[in-house]
């Protein structure tokens, strides 16, 4: 977790919601099985407000008390499996955001996770899917999988910029297959997301192989309008 998040979590706490939120935690550290009463109960307490890098209020103050837990390895995945299982949508994105920080705390953890990232993905959920796209999942995804959340995150019109890792591990599979979606948006005449090309532009071949530059001469004018744009954001992405 970013440390400018728990920052920004105390800042905007109100009185009232900070004197809850420490309570909860000493209720949490005490006995784990509050946690499945005061979970759901934190953005009632605490706020949802927006905070920073994607995260809420309510988002930040779970993630605390997942911390709080006094648990590690397979109890705490047996933990927060059943808190992401059973909660709403906000639970289980304040899961999912929290899981690198809970393997920076305690290193058994490891991969554990991975089911919840998997599960997310396959959901259309867009704040689901974004929440699973953040630093464990860049950790622990194996190649297809990372290509595949990227691809997600595309089809889902997730910004690139919110999912991890892509600098260190766009291949030029991933460019591939994102050139290929590009072809095939053109080839429907719809538009295509400029955030793909600077990983298109990153490996020397696929632009061309892709056959989209051909679709500037199409004769469906569609197409060629799509093309064109598409053309234009591949040159300016330098």
């Amino acid at each position: 977790m970013d440390p400018s998040v728990p920052v920004a979590l105390d800042r905007q706490l109100t009185a009232e919601a900070r004197v809850w939120l420490a309570e909860a935690v000493v209720r949490v550290t005490r006995d784990p099985s509050a946690l499945a009463a005061l979970f759901p109960a934190v953005g009632r307490h605490c706020g949802r407000e927006p905070l920073v890098d994607g995260w809420t209020v309510a988002d930040a103050a779970r993630a605390r008390l997942l911390a709080a837990l006094p648990v590690r390895g397979t109890a705490l995945a047996e933990e927060i499996t059943a808190l992401h299982r059973y909660g709403d949508s906000a639970e289980q994105r304040a899961v999912l955001r929290s899981l690198a920080a809970l393997e920076d705390a305690d290193p058994t953890f490891a991969d554990l996770g991975l089911p919840l990232v998997r599960s997310a993905l396959r959901s259309n959920d867009t704040h689901l899917v974004e929440a699973a796209v953040g630093p464990y999942a860049a950790r622990h995804l194996d190649a297809d999988g990372y290509r595949h959340a990227v691809l997600k995150c595309v089809f889902c019109s997730v910004p690139l910029d919110r999912v991890a890792g892509l600098e260190d591990r766009a291949d030029r599979e991933l460019a591939r297959m994102l050139a290929d979606f590009a072809h095939e948006r053109v080839a429907a005449g719809r538009a295509v997301p400029t955030d793909i090309w600077p990983v298109v532009r990153a490996h020397p071949g696929i632009w061309e192989a892709s056959g989209l530059p051909a679709e500037v001469d199409s004769p469906v004018p569609a197409r060629r309008t799509a093309a064109d744009q598409a053309v234009a954001a591949y040159n300016g992405a330098l």
